[in-house]
């Protein structure tokens, strides 16, 4: 069996991290992206910033700034 990660965040088969879903909502993460309703799902934050990842949502905000 494979060791997790540094930071023992689940992991695909292929050994990367798995993303959050698509359904969950802005005001359930963390730390929530500012700009954006608590109602909006990662589904949406993603196709309005083109990004994938939440550090590259978060740095795709910043640059809108």
């Amino acid at each position: 069996m494979k060791e997790p990660g540094l930071d023992d965040r689940h992991r695909n088969q292929d050994g990367r991290i798995q993303q959050k879903r698509s359904d969950t909502q802005n005001q359930n993460l963390p730390n929530p992206v500012p700009g954006f309703k608590p109602t909006d799902t990662l589904k949406t934050i993603r196709e309005k910033t083109g990004a994938t990842s939440e550090r590259a949502i978060r740095d795709a905000v910043n640059k809108k700034k």
